[in-house]
């Protein structure tokens, strides 16, 4: 089912698309308070936010259009060597088709062609879907926060060596 999408870096015309999606999904899940990534000042131009040294931002495309995406970039007020996973939102088309999968290794091998060795993500409960592929993808929960991501309303951590 891989050839029924496209995961490809993200460009300056996908910003929309993305910042759709991310305020799109986010409420799905009860992460539209005080505390959550739908926040970010980096949400309505993520291309630029992505395109500095040690970051990398992909979407997904079914048909021409976005249904998702997700990047790395380093982990805030965290340690050189750690990178985070971020923004990875997918709309209900993307979703049990194998693109988180397929995401998540695209996310991984530019993580490890950054020189990261360890990469960390932040979530939240009710992500649950998410969370089944967090942990088959090899990351392993922690106890607690890791850097400054400004992301309190968070309440799972996980963390995998690349």
């Amino acid at each position: 089912m891989t050839d029924s999408f496209l995961i490809r870096p993200i460009e300056p015309r996908d910003d929309a698309a993305v910042a759709s999606i991310i305020r799109t999904v986010m409420p799905e899940f009860g992460a539209d308070g005080p505390g959550f990534a739908i926040h970010d000042p980096e949400v309505g131009h993520m291309a630029g936010a992505y395109a500095r040294a040690g970051c990398a931002y992909f979407v997904v495309e079914r048909e021409g259009v976005v249904i998702g995406g997700a990047g790395v970039a380093p982990l805030e007020g965290g340690e050189p060597d750690v990178c985070e996973l971020r923004k990875m939102y997918f709309l209900p088309q993307a979703r049990g088709v194998g693109a988180g999968t397929a995401m998540m290794q695209r996310c991984l091998d530019a993580a490890r062609a950054l020189g990261y060795r360890r990469c960390y993500l932040e979530t939240l409960t009710g992500m649950d879907a998410a969370q089944v592929l967090y942990r088959r993808s090899g990351f392993a929960p922690i106890c607690q926060a890791m850097g400054g991501t400004g992301h309190h309303g968070c309440d799972r951590y996980y963390l995998r060596e690349l």
